[in-house]
């Protein structure tokens, strides 16, 4: 039987999933990073994506930003809005797609369009994932 790594997912509503892992595929904003016991440890963002939880059945949830901090033992995600991929609507992404876009043409600095070009391209991504 493989090692596995203890997992919290966090949202500011709730605690959505606390369970042990064989590995959790998470979206770092340097790139997706698979977890799994014994990972060094690391504290990374997130940018909008899909956290896969693999372990006796696999589970998806849709994170729309956050943190990570993981060690040898234990990933917790820190998400700004998590929700299971089973009950993500795409149409509300949809409208933040759009809401994304309609910031990014109010930005006004070279610094705000770059960080609202880089969350608009994640969410359509996103888009294109489900």
């Amino acid at each position: 039987m493989a090692d596995k790594i203890s997992f919290d997912l966090v949202s500011p509503e709730r605690l959505l999933l606390s369970e042990e892992a064989e590995m959790i595929t998470i979206p770092g904003t340097e790139g997706e990073m698979g977890v799994m016991a014994g990972h060094a440890p690391v504290l990374t963002t997130l940018k909008p994506g899909i956290v896969t939880v693999s372990g006796p059945a696999t589970e998806r949830f849709v994170v729309l930003g956050g943190f990570a901090e993981i060690n040898a033992t234990k990933l917790t995600i820190l998400a700004e809005e998590a929700i299971p991929l089973a009950d993500f609507d795409a149409a509300a992404l949809d409208l933040r797609i759009g809401q994304a876009s309609e910031s990014l043409a109010l930005a006004k600095s070279d610094t705000e369009k770059s960080a609202r070009q880089f969350y608009l391209d994640n969410l359509q991504q996103l888009r294109h994932a489900i």
